[in-house]
């Protein structure tokens, strides 16, 4: 993760993020200074941020609202009040109401962003300024430090070309906190038909099979919030092992773009998952992101240790060889 270091200063009512970015000054305050690259890593995963309107000037200001895996919405505004490119912006930073209008009832603060060059890159310095001590604690207390650094978890993947950050290295597993797992895959072909492959029962069968030698008995898509899904496993020929299936609710769509879902082992009371698919498109290749939320670490590490990530990636493999090719 790009974050080095988070320091909450209480007795000058401060919180100061550092990070440490692989690309230059210039690409990086392309990143903060275009709504839609930031609206990828400005909230945290799970919690996409859309920019409504942006003024890019001094005296300007920006809204937008973060959505989270349930429907969930919270909203924001930036009043620009100083811009040097590329090296510094401030902003009064506040949380905002659906229409973009400040809500009084929750601390605004003053934001600095300053960017350094380093030899590897750049040293970003994001420092908040609090009113009171009592606004401090009460936005350290509602999250900030862990979702700061799990929103800028995903900065590496918006500073890098898409080839550049994921091609050729196969199904990625990052353990962002004991109950949070991140799973990224670069495939080969445009988003709208690798939204078609999840969500079509006849394009599913073709390839979301995990290793060799299983087929997929039953598809049945739940493409709407509140649609039930189920999908079923069994071994073909001598292979080993028994039948399976999974099965959950579709909790949000965004097409072609997003779909959150709950998931259990057929037939049980849990444990349940929360993932949060997500598909972002560069010259004709898609990166396939997985945000996977567990009840707990031991149940993350008990479903990992499955070789669920392996069988993924043969499932990936097959997607670009049996659908994306066709």
């Amino acid at each position: 993760m790009p974050v080095t270091d988070i320091i909450t200063d209480h007795e000058n009512l401060t919180m100061t993020v550092i990070a440490d970015l692989a690309a230059p000054v210039e690409r990086v305050w392309a990143a903060y200074s275009d709504p839609e690259q930031l609206g990828r890593f400005w909230g945290p995963p799970s919690w996409p941020a859309t920019f409504t309107s942006w003024n890019h000037e001094v005296g300007g200001r920006a809204t937008y609202t973060m959505h989270g895996p349930r429907g969930e919405k919270a909203s924001g505004y930036w009043e620009f009040l100083a811009i040097d490119q590329p090296h510094r912006f401030e902003v009064l930073d506040g949380f905002a109401d659906e229409q973009g209008d400040p809500n009084d009832d929750l601390p605004a603060m003053r934001m600095e962003f300053t960017f350094e060059s380093t030899p590897t890159g750049t040293r970003m310095r994001n420092t908040s300024h609090f009113a009171s001590l009592e606004a401090l604690e009460q936005i350290v207390a509602m999250g900030a430090v862990e979702g700061t650094r799990l929103a800028m978890s995903q900065l590496d993947a918006v500073l890098q070309d898409l080839r550049d950050y994921a091609q050729g290295k196969g199904t990625r597993v990052e353990l962002l906190d004991d109950t949070h797992v991140r799973i990224t895959r670069l495939v080969e072909g445009p988003r709208e038909l690798v939204w078609r492959a999840y969500t079509e029962p006849e394009l599913i069968k073709r390839w979301m099979l995990g290793p060799d030698g299983w087929e997929m008995t039953e598809c049945v898509v739940g493409n709407e919030p509140g649609e039930s899904f189920r999908n079923s496993w069994a071994p073909v020929g001598d292979t080993e092992g028994e039948p399976f299936g999974f099965e959950g609710e579709t909790l949000l769509v965004d097409a072609p773009r997003r779909a959150v879902t709950t998931e259990r082992m057929q037939g049980t009371d849990g444990p349940e998952t929360l993932n949060d698919l997500n598909l972002y498109e560069e010259d004709g290749a898609t990166l396939v992101t997985v945000l996977i939320e567990y009840p707990d670490k031991e149940t993350r590490d008990m479903i990992l240790a499955t070789g669920m990530a392996d069988g993924m990636e043969a499932s990936y493999r097959r997607l670009e060889s049996a659908v994306l090719t066709v």
